[in-house]
């Protein structure tokens, strides 16, 4: 087995060319005892056995952030057998700088040039066989989007696993080094003579004194940098050496050294602006910006109902021919009437119902994978910063909560990358305002049917009140804790490209799978509990719903619900239900109400009037959206915040939190509201 370590800065194409080799064949997990995604692959190439371990973006083997820090240490590790660093070609000076660090650790490493296709449509070229001379590597141009390229670099990956001796570098340099050892022979980078000098003294007292490093140099370079890390691991005798910080002086002769080898490699350099700079004068405007990102998911949403609506009717269709067929299957078979209820009211009503709203979850996803992958969404955190910087937070803080619009669970995961720990638990407390996926069947289906001229926009107008009262609420949070963040934003923004087909296929599979997991495993239990409620009490099996469990569980409930217009003893239970799983409001309202196909045109048409006997109009069902956006996240996203706060206590706060902000919210809709609807 070869265990090859994919790094690379942030937007290089790293993820795309992983999954070029992987597909979706990978395993996600944490690092041992640290709270950053780790994925693994494995594939078979020309008989040989590889393990690829894509590591988090990073800029730099300087372990300041947690991912720094982790991709360092694996790298350092024995674990590692070759280092394959994908370098976004069209950036070279940017990427280059980890490259050169990643050399300077002695281990095989295969330098990938990825966005060859970006650098042709520059009109410029690269020079191959003079990049090699000057960095002593391999040096393999790729383009994973389009995936050409990839069995090359393999093939070398297989063939330089054993290669870790340095060979001869043609430098170019103005002036000759008087330096007493030779290192333009021996090393790519190759620092002033008083630098060089440090560094054979450093390394003649690390050798004498630990004899286990084999990368000596790399370590005495990190001493003259004052790394903390190292100077704690290997401390030795440096007062006379470290008369300064060498830190600033070797990034700078790093970044000259770049420049003579973009100099000599680097041909045709256009000067004229490229299409992202003049894309992001509009897109990234301090006044257009957030406009134009508004108006972008607005199309968004339109396409997603738009387009999911026709589809969604088809699949309704398909629904009442099965549901039809089991019945009339289960009554040839003599089935019990109770257990033929449960099959075709209880578990197709309910899943089945869920699974026809896939066509509009499907084009959300394939939307939000298209803009992420053509690098858009990293704008929008940018376009955010002096927004977020007004309430207290950092740009940062708005990548969970733009992540928030897929789902809770990852976004609340990615609160990690914010180093101020009131920063993290602020956005953690507001990134379930984001309306996630799971709440689009409940927008499409009381939006179709109240709001029939407008769904699109009313469903729209649920990500615009989550994303307005996250700020509010971050803005009220900055006021009561007086401690400003002083975390700035830091971000890449890669280069506009088209969408690796792919990468997004991959994306958008992972999100349905998930989808239609979620319906075979919590919504197909929670089908089944939520028909027993709703079919037994006390004496036993009863033939009005209204003297069930779920009744009674629903009634005691209804006075704390009947301020916000949801005094409805059928929307509590679904609102409980949906504690489990946002879409299992729905599924719960297709059994409570006895309706087997609640999304087709005649199951909405039916439900309309069972409401509407009810006194539940437009503003009830407003009010119904504005409250499932805003309370209680489901179970999966609560354990994700107990354990990303490592506090019972700070979990409690969240789950009392969201649901007195839902009431309030509510409420104020529904009193204001009734003012004017008669």
């Amino acid at each position: 087995m070869t265990n090859v370590a994919f790094i690379g800065n942030p937007n290089c194409g790293k993820t795309t060319l992983f999954n070029a080799y992987t597909g979706a064949k990978l395993k996600v997990a944490n690092w041992p005892g640290v709270t950053v995604e780790k994925k693994e692959g494995a594939f078979r190439f020309h008989n040989g056995n590889f393990k690829l371990v894509d590591l988090p973006g990073i800029y730099s083997l300087t372990s300041y952030t947690m991912e720094e820090i982790v991709s360092r240490d694996y790298i350092l590790s024995d674990e590692v057998d070759v280092i394959v660093d994908v370098i976004d070609a069209s950036a070279l000076e940017r990427n280059l700088y980890l490259a050169l660090q990643l050399i300077e650790l002695g281990k095989p490493v295969v330098l990938a040039f990825n966005m060859m296709d970006i650098v042709k449509e520059r009109g410029m070229e690269i020079d191959f066989h003079r990049l090699p001379e000057m960095l002593g590597t391999p040096v393999i141009p790729i383009s994973a989007r389009k995936r050409s390229g990839l069995d090359i670099l393999m093939h070398t990956v297989a063939h330089h696993k054993e290669n870790d001796s340095n060979k001869y570098f043609e430098h170019h340099h103005e002036e000759e080094s008087l330096h007493k050892h030779d290192h333009h022979k021996e090393f790519a980078m190759v620092y002033s003579d008083e630098i060089e000098d440090k560094i054979d003294v450093v390394s003649k007292r690390l050798s004498k004194k630990y004899k286990e490093i084999q990368n000596v140099r790399w370590h005495s370079i990190k001493i003259l940098e004052r790394d903390a890390e190292i100077l704690k691991k290997y401390p030795i005798e440096t007062e006379d050496i470290l008369t300064k910080n060498y830190e600033t002086e070797i990034i700078n002769q790093k970044y000259d050294f770049i420049h003579e080898v973009i100099h000599e490699c680097l041909v045709n350099k256009t000067e004229k602006e490229v299409f992202t700079d003049k894309i992001d004068r509009l897109l990234t405007n301090r006044f257009l910006g957030l406009p134009i990102f508004l108006m972008i998911m607005a199309v968004v949403f339109f396409l997603t109902f738009r387009i999911g609506d026709a589809l969604k009717e088809v699949f309704a269709g398909w629904l009442d021919i099965f549901s039809a067929w089991s019945e009339a299957v289960l009554l040839a078979l003599g089935t019990g009437e109770v257990l033929t209820s449960l099959i075709v009211e209880g578990i197709i009503a309910g899943v089945g119902g869920i699974l026809t709203f896939l066509p509009n979850i499907f084009i959300l996803f394939l939307a939000l994978a298209f803009l992420e992958d053509s690098g858009y969404m990293a704008r929008v955190a940018y376009v955010m910063d002096g927004i977020m910087e007004k309430v207290g937070l950092s740009g940062k803080a708005f990548i969970p909560m733009v992540l928030g619009f897929g789902c809770t669970v990852p976004a609340v995961m990615a609160s990690r990358t914010l180093e101020n720990p009131r920063d993290r638990l602020k956005t953690i407390f507001i990134t379930p305002f984001m309306s996630c996926s799971a709440k689009i069947p409940i927008y499409v289906l009381f939006s179709g049917m109240f709001f029939p001229e407008n769904p699109a926009l009313v469903a729209f107008s649920m990500y615009v009140i989550g994303l307005v009262l996250g700020i509010v609420v971050a803005l009220v949070m900055d006021k009561l804790d007086k401690k400003s963040s002083d975390d700035l934003l830091l971000i890449e923004l890669p280069e506009y490209k088209t969408p690796s087909l792919r990468t997004v296929i991959i994306y958008v599979w992972s999100k349905i799978k998930d989808y239609l997991t979620k319906a075979g495993t919590t919504i197909f239990v929670a089908s089944i509990i939520l028909w027993g409620l709703l079919n037994f009490n006390v004496t036993g099996l009863v033939a009005d719903s209204s003297e069930s469990f779920g009744a009674q569980i629903g009634a005691f409930i209804v006075p704390a619900l009947k301020p916000a217009g949801l005094g409805y003893w059928q929307i509590a239970v679904a609102l409980i239900a949906g504690l489990a799983a946002k879409e299992v409001v729905v599924s719960s309202m297709s059994v409570l109400y006895g309706i087997e196909d609640i999304s087709s045109n005649a199951g909405m048409s039916e439900m309309m009037v069972l409401l509407a006997a009810q006194g539940f109009g437009a503003l009830n069902a407003f009010c119904l959206m504005i409250f499932s956006l805003l309370y209680v996240p489901c179970v999966a996203a609560v354990a994700t915040i107990r354990k990303e706060t490592n506090s019972t206590k700070h979990t409690v706060f969240s789950i009392v939190f969201q649901l007195f902000i839902a009431w309030v919210m509510a409420t104020l809709v529904y009193q204001v509201g009734s003012l004017f609807v008669g």
